[in-house]
């Protein structure tokens, strides 16, 4: 080790460095003043121009002082300027994990909830604990109940504060029924624009209120029922007109009729939660169905042109002539059951309360294809159906191919599809894909799931269909 680095080593734990140097030209000075000092005394006590050598002694001495004062401040005992990691041993001791992470800016993002008595002083003596803690409160919101108010939180503490230091923390401040959990940039969003955002989304279409009740409500299941079941035509679900709420789930009336059921069994739902949830729905009821009227001409590999665009029950009479142009094998394959019962379906798979539907449509207006995005519970099912005569030109892959992206838009983990084993135009659509996919069969039934957190949605029709968009207007 070098004398240079030594000395740099020595700084770091707090020793003094001593220059040889700096020793030197100090000395040197001190010489210098004491030789003038004697030199001035005897010129002023044996010659003429005494006072005179006196005036010039003193300012020599003056400079003197300023140049060993310039030169200590330059070369003083602090550690040189590239040594920025200098500190004390006892400072470093001092320093625990959460300082350190602190220092180097390394924080998360929590959201978290908390029940606390609605008296004077609570909340402050939260936040109090929160700030002891170095935890920022980036919004809060309050949810008052019958007994006590639960307040929610969108913190940034320290990177190395885990969720049980802080929940601990918060119970030592009188929180009780505390819930967390890791957020992320979205959650920045402040309440009351989020609402709004949510509410322009289901204005625009129906089909997102279940989406919007999710991204309102947080990790939820929501669930439609119609008001009359699609299979028996009997009465299936209803709710009171202004809904109930039943600790972890809550009921609201469907726009139709039916009944929307919207369950968290990780946390109870609120009053507020309860009421936001609620004038959403009435907000999607007044608007009454709609869905964006976009839509796309592609040109087919053998030259014939099609329409695809979204459909919603007005198109109700088309799909059901093309159940009539479709074989009962194509039909049977599709809906698993008697051929007869086909036609029940069409009203509830139409609808965009319960999913999307895109429709392929000839130029002389004829539908020849369908394709279903349906919401069910946590999952989401795709379905198929295109005509006899237009099997095998590559509608299936694009139909398929669509709604997987809608799917992954939506921020759906996973789709399904429901067919059987000897359906090898569907299985070959879910192949195309290009995602991660697990089979399962069960008495002839085979389910196919696609996997899409894994992999993006596919960007270009699959089966390798070679495309013309010719056009697209809203």
């Amino acid at each position: 080790m070098t004398p240079e680095m030594s000395d740099v080593t020595r700084a770091r734990h707090g020793r003094p460095v001593h220059h040889w140097r700096r020793d030197l030209v100090e000395l040197a000075a001190l010489f210098t003043a004491v030789a003038v000092a004697d030199v001035t005394a005897n010129l002023v006590g044996h010659g003429p121009d005494g006072p005179a050598l006196l005036g010039l002694s003193a300012v020599a001495l003056v400079a003197t002082s300023g140049f060993h004062t310039w030169w200590t401040r330059r070369h003083g005992h602090a550690p040189p300027t590239s040594d920025t990691g200098a500190r004390p041993l006892a400072e470093e001791q001092q320093a625990g994990p959460a300082e350190d992470d602190a220092a180097a800016g390394a924080t998360a993002l929590w959201r978290m909830r908390t029940t606390v008595k609605d008296e004077p002083g609570t909340l402050a003596a939260l936040c109090t604990t929160l700030a002891r803690m170095r935890i920022d409160i980036l919004s809060l919101q309050t949810h008052p109940l019958a007994d006590g108010t639960v307040d929610e939180f969108l913190v940034r503490a320290p990177a190395a504060l885990d969720s049980g230091a802080i929940t601990r923390a918060v119970a030592h401040s009188g929180g009780s029924e505390t819930w967390i959990e890791r957020a992320d940039a979205h959650d920045l969003v402040d309440a009351p624009t989020r609402v709004l955002g949510l509410a322009t989304r289901t204005a625009l279409d129906a089909a997102e209120l279940p989406l919007a009740l999710r991204q309102l409500l947080g990790r939820c299941t929501i669930r439609s029922l119609p008001a009359v079941s699609p299979c028996s035509g009997r009465p299936e679900g209803d709710a009171p007109v202004e809904g109930a709420l039943e600790d972890t789930v809550m009921r609201l009336r469907a726009p139709e009729g039916g009944v929307i059921t919207v369950e968290r069994p990780y946390l109870p739902f609120t009053p507020t939660e309860f009421a936001r949830a609620r004038a959403l729905v009435e907000l999607d009821a007044r608007l009454g169905p709609r869905i964006p009227r976009g839509q796309d001409v592609l040109t087919l590999p053998k030259g014939t042109a099609i329409t695809v665009r979204r459909a919603d029950t007005s198109d109700l009479d088309a799909a059901k002539e093309m159940h009539e142009r479709c074989s009962a094998r194509t039909l049977g394959m599709r809906y698993h059951g008697p051929v007869g019962d086909a036609d029940r379906y069409l009203t509830h798979l139409l609808s965009p309360r319960f999913g999307r539907t895109l429709a392929v449509q000839t130029p002389s207006g004829r539908v020849v294809g369908l394709g279903h995005l349906l919401w069910d519970g946590d999952e989401t099912e795709v379905a198929l159906l295109v005509e006899d005569e237009w099997q095998r030109r590559g509608i299936g892959g694009e139909l398929l191919g669509r709604l997987v992206a809608m799917a992954v838009e939506a921020g759906c983990e996973s789709v399904y599809a429901v067919t059987q084993a000897s359906n090898t135009g569907m299985v070959a659509a879910m192949r195309g894909l290009g995602l991660p996919l697990d089979y399962q069969i069960e008495e002839g039934t085979l389910v196919i799931t696609a996997r899409l957190h894994t992999a993006p949605a596919p960007a270009a029709p699959p089966h390798g269909h070679a495309y013309e968009r010719q056009g697209a207007r809203d």
